[in-house]
């Protein structure tokens, strides 16, 4: 019962590392109206809490592997309400930008923390699937009460007042961690490799950066310079990696079926849902006509199925294996992106409503059971590094969806708009500015007169919508293919491949599982 109480403070850091990214995109204008950004301090703010979460999970998994992860675990809950005080009360834009850096170091200790945490204290196969499905559904439960959360206090405190949600549930977590967390640590991790770390932070800054960076500016010089130093940096560490006796990540790992097939399923999944929910949010707000405060609450009954579906995928475990649980999943979400390649620009929200619902339904199985294989496919002494592998590579996969997928439907739309715009009655800046974006199209026809505006913004919806259902048609050929390798390369792995163990406790003393060997470097 200790180890169910103990994962229900576990779940606070899964809750409000998606909250903190919602209530912040309700909060963008209430503070661009009080400190004043410029827009590239406003890109800054917004993004480099997550930029900094990438690049940093594998060294926090590492050093939680070496202190202990409860230590770690309780120092990252001090310095993330530390950081959302400091956040919520900033009074200058470069106050605000240093406090979201803090966040986000902060907040990359608590992921690798938290997952390695569950894996050394359910020892039960069944019972670690039903945990990971558990902490995976607070994660969409922080997505879902987000926009609520955050529009009430809006509505009635300043924008500073969403930040200080992460307080008391920090203050919490340090008071109840001691008692009801177990310590666990690798028993003999080695010397920390500082060129490695080093290689590593590069490698996954700067392809994070040029992620980023392609999805708002698309194929320019910087972020494909970005990518290929991040590409040839990560070269670099993989070479150094294999010669070292204790690496900062065990490349065998990637031999084992279970972590990788796991890890390309999961990739696929969330490159797919990535991609599409950027332009869905969009459609609702650009085409439908909703408020930001509306399109949130559109999206409940999606933030709803995933709930539903990461704890049902457990309870399938009992009549299925964990790779037909995962199958029958991403064929309800082929489903959903099939419905979701019938939106019209006049077809409303319903249909948008249903195709979300069965994605998130379909998709959350997947990524409940993958990561729980891909953790138990290592042992539990490194189950830290495992685990932040895991969120480095879903933080990437996400980051792709976002950049390809959108560089695609943004070529689609400006292609569209080229072919249906008239040009009578626009000026040069206005035909320019419906031809980049569909949100500078909105922005330029409200300033058009009523009959020229309303032909523009008709051609601009249309084919923002034709940009959408060109991207769901992708994913639907992706995600049918990653049922195949769900259905091909998991179908001989049960869940929990880590196997059971005994009891463990301080120091890493866990009784061995039949996981991959990583003992024995020479082995490789």
């Amino acid at each position: 019962m200790r180890e169910w109480t103990a994962l229900g403070v576990l779940a606070l850091p899964a809750l409000l590392i998606t909250l903190d990214n919602t209530v912040l995109h309700l909060a963008v204008p209430h503070l661009s109206a009080d400190i004043h950004p410029s827009g590239l301090q406003l890109l800054w703010i917004v993004d480099i809490y997550s930029f900094l979460i990438a690049g940093l999970l594998i060294i926090a998994g590492t050093l939680g592997d070496r202190v202990g992860r409860r230590r770690l675990l309780l120092l990252g809950a001090a310095g993330f309400g530390a950081a959302s005080l400091l956040t919520a009360f900033s009074r200058s834009t470069e106050m605000l930008i240093l406090s979201r850096a803090l966040l986000g170091i902060a907040g990359a200790t608590l992921m690798p923390s938290s997952m390695s945490l569950i894996r050394n204290m359910f020892f039960d196969a069944k019972q670690r699937s039903l945990a990971f499905s558990i902490w995976i559904a607070c994660f969409l439960v922080g997505g879902a009460i987000g926009p609520l959360v955050g529009g009430v206090l809006l509505e009635h405190f300043w924008w500073g007042s969403v930040f200080l949600l992460g307080v008391p549930a920090m203050v919490l977590l340090l008071v109840v961690g001691p008692v009801l967390l177990p310590e666990y640590r690798d028993p003999n991790p080695g010397r920390i490799d500082l060129a490695s770390v080093g290689l590593l932070i590069l490698a996954l800054l700067a392809t994070v950066f040029g992620l980023k960076k392609l999805a708002a500016d698309g194929f320019t010089p910087l972020p494909l310079a970005s990518l290929l130093l991040g590409l040839a940096a990560g070269a670099v560490f993989a070479v150094r990696q294999r010669r070292l006796s204790h690496p900062l990540i065990e490349l065998k790992l990637f031999r084992e079926r279970s972590f990788t097939a796991s890890l390309t399923t999961m990739g696929i999944a969330l490159f797919v849902m990535s991609g599409s929910q950027l332009f869905v949010a969009q459609y609702l707000q650009m085409v439908v006509g909703l408020s930001p405060m509306k399109a949130g609450l559109s999206s409940l009954p999606a933030s709803i199925g995933g709930v539903v579906g990461s704890l049902l995928a457990p309870l399938a475990l009992s009549r299925m294996r964990a790779a037909y649980v995962m199958t029958v999943g991403l064929a309800i979400a082929l489903v959903g992106f099939g419905v979701l390649t019938q939106v019209t620009a006049g077809s409303g929200l319903v249909t948008v409503m249903v195709a979300l619902a069965l994605l998130n339904f379909g998709v959350a199985p997947t990524i409940a059971l993958g990561t729980d294989m891909m953790i138990a496919s290592a042992p539990p002494e490194r189950a830290g590094a495992v685990s932040a592998v895991s969120e480095t590579l879903q933080e990437i996969g996400l980051g792709t969806g976002i950049a390809i997928l959108g560089s695609v439907g943004t070529a689609v739309y400006r292609t569209q708009v080229a072919d249906g715009l008239s040009a009578d009655g626009l000026s040069a800046e206005s035909e320019s500015a419906i031809r980049d974006t569909i949100g500078s199209a909105v922005a330029e026809v409200s300033r058009l007169p009523q009959e020229i505006g309303a032909e523009a913004l008709d051609t601009a919806r249309e084919s923002f919508t034709h940009a959408l259902q060109y991207v769901s048609v992708i994913c639907t050929v992706l995600t049918a293919v990653a049922v195949l390798l769900a259905l091909v390369l998991l179908r001989t792995v049960p869940t929990g491949s880590g196997g059971e163990g005994g009891e463990g406790g301080e120091g890493g003393g866990e009784a061995a599982a039949p996981s991959l060997d990583l003992a024995d470097p020479q082995k490789a």
